[in-house]
């Protein structure tokens, strides 16, 4: 079975006229809840939002949306892939995901990420802080994950026997994730016993960062079967192939803007040999477009899924902008995710 999942990125629209700004924006916040509701009865298995600043998006708080969804449904998984650590105190990070466990009745997934190098460097952030930031944060929240009660002492953080309220999640062991871009990351992620995501590179390229998370995972006597690994990718589909594609290529477009002038980003992905190093990058990939039909779209999603073992979906179903995006929806949900349940992975 492969797991169907919305990302949620939020697009920002760009109206020329400054004055409509406000009303076009509640309007993205307005239809985007309509959507994310109808989600749910087409049986997608949750939705995980996105967090980005300083432009793009209109999810610079996606916890926020996550609870205002939450009071609203009763089956769809909610959780940020991932809230960007090195902006926050990790004390902050834990308390507040501790009230959204609650919010959501135990429907809560945890996402971490370190960050994109532009949104970092606005607030005077180099990645290389970023990094160290980060890893240190995990340290203090995958701790804080296993007891309210925390001491830490590191560069960035001295905290004696913090007692961080509410205090007790709901659920026993909420899932964790963390968004991975190269094998290093993917080699950490097992030793932390999180779940991890990635999106972008081609199939081949996520198969070998995979491959090093499963062979770490079994090193320790982990889990380390599909349920454990996600792909995200672009999806565009439409009863009109031809349209599909159409909109795949001008996704693409949109993509290459957003990732612009980003140092991660390389024209070919460095082999799995370097995988100590942080930021080993990651190229863009056709692969990272899914379009067609929604008989064809669901063969390519398959058989993504089956060829690097991913068991999870996330599915960026149309700039939120998009007037089609509802169409997209449905199509997606009453035709594609029967299949992707039905399949067998792994």
């Amino acid at each position: 079975m492969i797991k169907p999942w919305i990302f949620e990125f939020m697009q920002a629209p760009t109206p020329s006229d400054e004055e409509a700004l406000p009303g076009t924006v509640n309007t993205a916040f307005n239809e985007g809840y309509a959507f994310w509701l109808e989600a749910e009865r087409l049986g997608f298995e949750g939705i995980f939002f996105s967090e980005h600043h300083f432009g793009h998006s209109l999810s610079p708080s996606p916890n926020l949306l996550i609870a205002a969804l939450s009071r609203h449904t009763t089956r769809l998984r909610l959780g940020t892939m991932g809230i960007v650590v090195p902006f926050y105190e990790p004390w902050r990070v834990i308390e507040e995901l501790t009230m959204l466990d609650h919010l959501t009745n135990g429907r809560l997934e945890i996402g971490f990420a370190a960050g994109v190098p532009q949104e970092l460097q606005r607030i005077g952030l180099g990645m290389e802080e970023a990094r160290e930031r980060f890893n240190e944060a995990l340290e203090f929240l995958d701790a804080a994950l296993m007891n309210p009660v925390v001491s830490h002492s590191g560069k960035n953080w001295k905290l004696n026997n913090l007692n961080l309220m509410p205090g007790v999640f709901l659920q026993p062991a909420p899932p964790k994730w963390t968004t991975v871009v190269s094998t290093g990351s993917a080699q950490k992620s097992a030793h932390r016993r999180s779940k991890i995501c990635t999106g972008f590179e081609s199939v081949a390229r996520i198969s070998e960062i995979f491959d090093v998370y499963r062979g770490e995972c079994n090193r320790l006597g982990l889990p380390s079967g599909p349920d454990q690994l996600a792909i995200r990718r672009n999806v565009s589909i439409s009863r009109d192939a031809a349209e599909a594609r159409e909109e795949a290529r001008a996704a693409k477009a949109a993509t290459l803007k957003i990732v612009a002038g980003d140092p991660r980003v390389v024209d070919r992905a460095s082999s799995t040999l370097d995988a100590p190093k942080a930021g080993a990058g990651f190229s863009l990939h056709d692969d990272d477009y899914v379009a067609g039909t929604p008989a064809q779209v669901a063969e390519q999603v398959i058989d993504q899924c089956r060829k690097c073992g991913a068991g999870h979906f996330l599915a960026m179903l149309g700039r939120s902008t998009s007037p089609h995006r509802r169409e997209s929806l449905a199509l997606f949900g009453e035709e594609v995710i029967p299949q992707m349940r039905r399949a067998q992975i792994g």
